[in-house]
């Protein structure tokens, strides 16, 4: 039997505890940085089969590194399993995480004969954090040649496209004072906000295609008979990659500088997180995937515009990596919406999680025979 079958074999014998996996953390969704029993649970289903388990991986609670094999050909599968506010596993990371576990369980008996080293990372918090970015910076992912990872979807894609994400936090401080009475005395942080809002505005307008800039007013006062003394912003900015990213945010900001010295109030500006950047896909390995793909019987691959974002992103600019995207049959429904949370733990979702785990499996195999 050759390495592919086994591989193959190795998976169906798991699958009822991968499948088990994806279902348990799909029923107990957690958000960012929350994600203790996804972690744990996620952690002691590789600890069975024979991985080394460091919990708290990079100094975030609810990351580990999971470790087998000792063969100079490292390969990393990246274990998400953070779900979104109020929708659950809308985005199917519970598919993403069990996939990446059986990736590795199915690779874990052929490693020594193949000279890899296996590792799936677990990693929180990619709706909203930057895991990966958090530990790529702790070293977490050192010593990797390759990182792979599927996400589901409603349609089949291997060469994956992102945008750059970058977010921002504003406040604004002035001086309190009554409306009618000494409003002359006040210092409008409300009004500081609208000028940032109406100059980040106007700058849309200058901006290319592929750049875009969102937010939202958090506060800006509480009576309206008194000058707000302070107020608040959240705001994400958008491009299509990375240096543009740091040219939008130089811009962004400028509006609400200017807004600051316009109204004579204090601005602080903060980064509540790591930029996401934009994707980089290896080209071997996402060709190596792609084979295994179409003789899997996978669907027809795709090619699409930058669509969404991933701290994925953050490790394909150090280490190659591949993002594929994986048909769940969602009947339309696409990540983020409350069809698509009911989708990722329905049977077709079950049978691709079992198949992205074998071309997971496959493609690290081809790497390390090809060497």
């Amino acid at each position: 039997m050759n390495v592919k079958d086994l591989i193959a074999g190795h998976v169906r014998a798991h699958a009822p505890e991968l499948v088990a996996l994806s279902h348990r953390i799909h029923a107990h969704p957690e958000t960012a940085f929350e994600e203790h029993r996804a972690a744990a649970w996620t952690a002691e289903t590789l600890q069975a089969g024979g991985f080394t388990v460091t919990a708290g991986a990079g100094g975030l609670p609810t990351a580990f590194s999971a470790s087998l094999g000792t063969g100079p050909l490292t390969v990393a599968f990246c274990a998400e399993y953070d779900a979104l506010p109020g929708l659950g596993h809308a985005c199917g990371h519970n598919v993403i995480a069990a996939a990446a576990t059986g990736a590795g369980l199915a690779l874990a008996p052929l490693a020594d004969e193949l000279g890899l080293t296996v590792r799936v990372v677990g990693t929180p918090a990619e709706e909203r954090g930057g895991g990966k970015a958090l530990l790529l910076e702790a070293g977490v992912f050192d010593g990797a040649h390759a990182a792979m990872m599927v996400h589901p979807g409603s349609f089949e894609t291997v060469r994956f496209r992102s945008f750059a994400l970058g977010t921002l936090e504003a406040g604004f401080t002035g001086r309190a004072a009554h409306a009618t009475l000494a409003p002359h005395e006040g210092r409008n942080a409300a009004d500081a906000m609208t000028l940032a809002q109406v100059a980040i505005g106007l700058l849309r307008q200058q901006l290319p295609r592929d750049r875009h800039v969102h937010g939202v007013v958090t506060s800006a006062g509480e009576a309206p008979n008194v000058i707000p003394a302070r107020s608040t912003a959240s705001y994400e900015i958008r491009a299509a990659a990375a240096r543009d990213l740091a040219e939008l945010r130089a811009r962004v900001e400028s509006c609400f500088r200017g807004a600051a010295v316009a109204t004579g109030c204090e601005l602080r500006l903060t980064r509540p997180e790591p930029d996401y950047l934009d994707f980089r896909d290896d080209a071997v390995l996402a060709g190596l995937y792609a084979a295994n793909a179409a003789a899997l019987g996978r669907p027809a691959p795709v090619e699409r515009e930058p669509f969404a974002m991933t701290d994925m992103a953050n490790v394909s600019h150090v280490i190659p990596a591949i993002h594929p995207m994986l048909d769940i049959g969602s009947g339309g429904a696409v990540p983020h919406d409350a069809e698509f949370a009911a989708a990722a733990a329905a049977p077709a979702a079950d049978r691709a999680l079992l198949e992205a785990a074998v071309l997971l499996a496959r493609t690290a195999a081809d790497l390390a025979l090809s060497r």
